[in-house]
């Protein structure tokens, strides 16, 4: 390697470096073997985690605690001073880790629905899981639980109790647009293809008119050809 190029490797880690406050391994090796890959997932990452979209600095980073927790993501340790920069507390970390912890449980209530309702009934797995949620974590907003609780099950792949966050934070006036940012939030840890399937669970409630949503979400679940290749191809699932 020349020294041109080596200097050059280092101008464009540094430019990262300067914008994040940190370097990992992936930066380096992109850096070296693909430029322009590095240059694409920088501006991915910067439009996701760092530039100012409907969330507030705290609001973001209580999701991104939450996210974090429940993908094992133990690397982004940054989050934790960008959470306490921005107003985080001792109180609202234990309110992340409790909305979090919540969240990752639903798989019980998640079992209770599909395999047992019948014979639970009238108890209801839904019900009992929002009644819970919203006491889990008293030091946080109702808000920001709803907003942890749905990126948290877009990690996990827990469509039924997605399914139950996303009604309750309409019932609880939770703002379409804020919830979109929260789960947004999941594309790196908890993967892309899962939060391809989280807008379809999404757009299928609203399509079939459980969820209340806005005009401009309601045109978003009426727009057709959003079946991917399959549709496009003529394939039916089955």
């Amino acid at each position: 390697m020349s020294d041109e190029t080596t200097a050059e490797l280092e101008a464009r880690l540094a430019e990262v470096k300067a914008k994040r406050g940190y370097l990992l391994p992936h930066h380096g090796l992109m850096a070296l073997a693909f430029p322009k890959l590095l240059a694409g997932y920088d501006a991915a990452y910067t439009a996701l985690a760092l530039d100012d979209r409907v969330l507030s600095h705290h609001d973001r980073e209580f999701v991104w605690m939450a996210v974090l927790a429940a993908t094992d993501e133990a690397l982004a340790t940054h989050h934790i001073a960008k959470f306490r920069a921005a107003g985080g507390t001792d109180e609202t970390i234990g309110a992340a880790f409790a909305a979090a912890a919540f969240a990752i449980g639903a798989e019980a209530f998640d079992f209770a629905a599909r395999d047992w309702g019948r014979q639970l009934a009238p108890f209801d797995p839904q019900a009992s899981y929002v009644a819970t949620l919203r006491i889990v974590a008293p030091a946080a907003p109702i808000r920001l639980v709803h907003l942890a609780g749905l990126a948290v099950q877009v990690c996990r792949a827990r469509w039924r109790p997605f399914g139950w966050h996303l009604a309750a934070a309409y019932a609880d006036g939770v703002e379409e647009e804020a919830m979109a940012e929260a789960i947004s939030l999941a594309m790196f840890p908890g993967s892309v293809p899962r939060f391809v399937e989280a807008c379809g669970h999404w757009r299928g409630l609203i399509a079939d008119g459980t969820l209340p949503a806005s005009p401009r979400f309601r045109a978003w679940a009426a727009l057709t050809g959003q079946g991917g290749h399959d549709e496009a191809a003529g394939l039916t699932p089955g």
